[in-house]
């Protein structure tokens, strides 16, 4: 009977739904995983792994397909690990995601929230298995280098080397052209190497994809900005530039047959109060930076540190997070975050919200770390001492007829030595997408569809955009998805046709 048990598992099964539970991806403790600033999750094993395929209903329709902004085939690679054929599965993944070692650790699964089984039960565990695959990949030797058998002699410039910026070059390296990718930093990768901690995702992982690149022809130039010759990223601009050379459009045009614009939404969302001048008060994106550069063995002089202080996040997402597991790291005296909105329920509506991505709290692994969180708080002023801020006057806050009103009498202050301003990205550098020419839409964004024909294409000749310099603050599987797609229209528009997909 054991034997028989143990089999169905094994392979899957119709039924297996009804019969599994879901199994989360672990953690190391708490205590451990905060001295260091590596990576802790713990994945699923390969019996755990098909023992969540088997969970897969083999859906009619499977919405976790839409749900999925790639469009990965969910069922079909779910299918293959239960039936042990973890090759077959890693093709299934790499056929629509260039980089699921990415998407494995730091992507939030709205696949997840739209899977069947999500209706009324917990949903596959997509994630996981996504994580389990591509880890299985790399260990086995799967993940090769596919340089193109014949060249098409065009060339094509691709800025930013973020996660749209490295789909973009794959794709079109893949398919003959000779790519040259453009990284302002010293080191490839955007935000996900600068932005995203190592605890969440360690850079060895985009290290290993640069070199694959290399060898199926992608030329990487790290340190060059592109924009207008003096002033490239605009005066006083804090988005973080370590470039040592700047090359302009009008050098890009001349030297090459199309040009891609990747670049990330970086403008930080600033909170204008008084006493926002104070020292102590930073941008999350000059508090993370710095860290992954230590990391990574460099030295940064005044590097902002939040030992022993007492930091308030202002901003209740993923990079507001960021700031609390990385100061929990560095030893500070408390964390406390946050969110201008009121707190969302525990559970989300299901039956009103499924298959779309659904409101409801979420408490992220650096939360569980230690972090107080506030909600329908919001930032009056800052307070200093000899010009070091202090603390913050709060008020509580509460919405009416869809607008935010204080609540009488709810003003307080509260102690801070340290304050990250984690609010989101308002846009892309507007210096870029002025030297270029471009036209931006009504949020500064590059101005360009998405459409099948055309798509892409800017209002500048033989200029691309993709990624959040066109749509947005976003995800990074939809900078994949959108690097994909970009690549194919680019390479339609320099040779008539295109077999990459979309």
């Amino acid at each position: 009977m054991n034997e028989e048990k143990n089999q169905d598992i094994t392979m899957g099964k119709i039924t297996g739904f009804m019969e599994h539970e879901r199994i989360e991806e672990g953690y190391k403790p708490v205590e451990e995983r905060v001295k260091h600033h590596k990576e802790f999750v713990i994945g699923l094993d390969a019996q755990q792994a098909k023992v969540q395929g088997a969970r897969c209903m083999d859906c009619g329709t499977p919405f976790c397909n839409s749900g999925c902004p790639v469009n990965n085939i969910i069922p079909d690679f779910n299918d293959l690990v239960y039936r042990n054929d973890w090759q077959s599965a890693f093709a299934v993944l790499d056929s629509t995601n260039n980089f699921p070692e990415f998407t494995g650790r730091i992507c939030p699964a709205p696949c997840e929230a739209a899977c069947v089984l999500n209706v009324n039960d917990d949903p596959v565990g997509i994630k996981s298995i996504e994580h389990a695959i591509v880890n299985r990949a790399w260990q086995e030797e799967w993940v090769v280098p596919r340089p193109a058998k014949h060249k098409t002699g065009k060339k094509v410039a691709v800025v930013g080397s973020g996660p749209a910026g490295m789909a973009a070059a794959q794709q079109l390296a893949r398919v003959g052209h000779d790519v040259t990718l453009f990284e302002k930093n010293d080191r490839i990768g955007g935000l996900l190497r600068y932005g995203i901690p190592d605890f969440k995702m360690e850079k060895t992982h985009i290290d290993r994809r640069v070199e694959q690149m290399k060898a199926e022809g992608v030329v990487f130039r790290t340190g060059v900005v592109v924009g207008a010759a003096k002033d490239p990223l605009g005066k006083g601009s804090k988005v973080t530039n370590w470039a040592k050379e700047t090359v302009t459009p009008e050098q890009l045009d001349k030297e090459f047959d199309a040009v891609v614009l990747t670049g990330g939404a970086e403008q930080s969302r600033d909170l204008p109060v008084p006493g926002r001048d104070l020292d102590g008060i930073h941008f999350a994106m000059e508090f993370l930076p710095q860290q992954n550069k230590i990391n990574a063995g460099d030295k940064v002089k005044g590097q902002i540190r939040a030992d022993g202080k007492h930091v308030i996040v202002i901003g209740g997402g993923d990079t507001g997070s960021d700031c609390v597991g990385t100061s929990n790291r560095h030893g500070a005296a408390s964390v406390t975050q946050f969110e201008l909105m009121p707190q969302p329920p525990e559970e989300e509506n299901r039956p009103m919200t499924w298959p779309y991505w659904p409101y409801k709290l979420r408490t992220s692994s650096s939360h569980e770390e230690g972090c107080e969180r506030e909600f329908a708080i919001s930032t009056k002023e800052f307070i200093g001492e000899k010009g070091k801020v202090t603390g913050l006057k709060t008020v509580r806050v509460e919405w009416k007829d869809g607008k935010m009103v204080e609540v009488p009498g709810t003003e307080t202050v509260l102690k801070a030595d340290l304050v990250l301003l984690a609010m989101g990205f308002v846009s892309p550098v507007a210096g870029v997408l002025d030297a270029f020419g471009v036209e931006k839409d009504a949020r500064g964004n590059a101005k360009a569809s998405v459409d099948f024909v055309g798509g892409y294409a800017t209002n500048a000749p033989k200029v691309f955009a993709a990624g959040d310099i066109r749509r947005g603050q976003s995800l990074v599987v939809w900078a994949i998805r959108e690097g994909r797609q970009a690549a194919r229209a680019v390479d339609e528009f320099l040779m008539g046709y295109s077999d990459l997909p979309r």
